[in-house]
């Protein structure tokens, strides 16, 4: 049975942020994610995390200037001091938080790189993620890249399923993983449940992501059966978290009938 993870970042927004931990576990979530922890002490976190039941299973490193459009810093050519810095405090808050997973967003490439440009971005992104993994393999922590697609992000380094696998085998580190959206992957590719049979078996997945296509909205419509995509997922022994990281239609509570089918009527 999936484990499902509320992402505090899109849910449950109509209360103030760290009133989301409390809501959250009311709906009955086990686990929970967001973009970023920085604005907040980490022991105040996990304060949260720890009266309320919740385990923290996922964050993002600092992506740089996010207010101004940057996202993410592990393939830009000449901040790599930052980007590793980044790093450095992302750790410090997964050993705070008891999180074993941080995602390491790549950045935005020029849309009008050179082929040349391109490949120093790849080739930054590599030295990083190999520090990095390194880094994290000390503090027992999964470094995860995802795939994101171009109509929300446009620019980003990042694109397709198979291009995150050939960096994570070219990397060569243990603790180095895929974030799988199923959300951005049918937007880009599709196939999603021959993406989840090639890919899954693999043991390069260490996270997956779920949102409604076209309008990321709750999983319950638009073009994925997401009890289709469940049961593949369970089929193939899959015992990650699933983030559910879509925008709700209206009140996050109220939105959450979809997930009646694997908790219960009471969900």
């Amino acid at each position: 049975m999936p484990r499902f993870a509320a992402n505090l970042s899109m849910l449950y927004t109509e209360h103030d942020f760290p009133d989301r931990f409390a809501a959250a576990a009311a709906d009955g979530f086990e686990g929970v994610e967001y973009l970023f922890p920085y604005a907040y002490e980490a022991a105040g976190l996990r304060r949260l995390l720890d009266s309320h039941g919740l385990r923290q299973v996922l964050f993002n490193a600092p992506p740089g200037d996010w207010d101004a459009g940057e996202r993410g810093l592990t393939s830009l050519p000449g901040r790599e001091a930052e980007a590793r810095a980044g790093v450095e405090r992302a750790l410090e808050y997964a050993a705070a938080l008891g999180c074993g997973q941080v995602h390491l967003m790549a950045g935005l490439v020029p849309e009008d790189a050179t082929p040349e440009l391109r490949a120093r971005h790849r080739e930054t992104y590599l030295a990083n993620l190999a520090w990095a993994a390194e880094r994290a393999a000390a503090a027992g922590v999964d470094l995860l890249i995802e795939p994101i697609n171009g109509r929300d992000m446009p620019g980003y380094f990042l694109h397709r399923q198979a291009e995150a696998h050939a960096v994570v085998r070219e990397v060569g580190a243990a603790n180095l993983k895929v974030q799988l959206d199923l959300y951005h992957c049918q937007i880009v590719e599709g196939d999603l449940t021959a993406t989840l049979r090639r890919d899954l078996p693999t043991g390069r997945v260490a996270h997956l992501q779920i949102a409604g296509v076209p309008d990321r909205h709750e999983p319950d419509e638009g073009e994925l059966n997401l009890r289709h995509l469940m049961g593949v997922v369970d089929e193939l022994g899959y015992d990650g978290w699933v983030g559910c990281e879509y925008h709700p239609r209206a009140g996050t509570s109220e939105g959450l009938g979809w997930l009646k089918h694997y908790r219960g009527a009471s969900a």
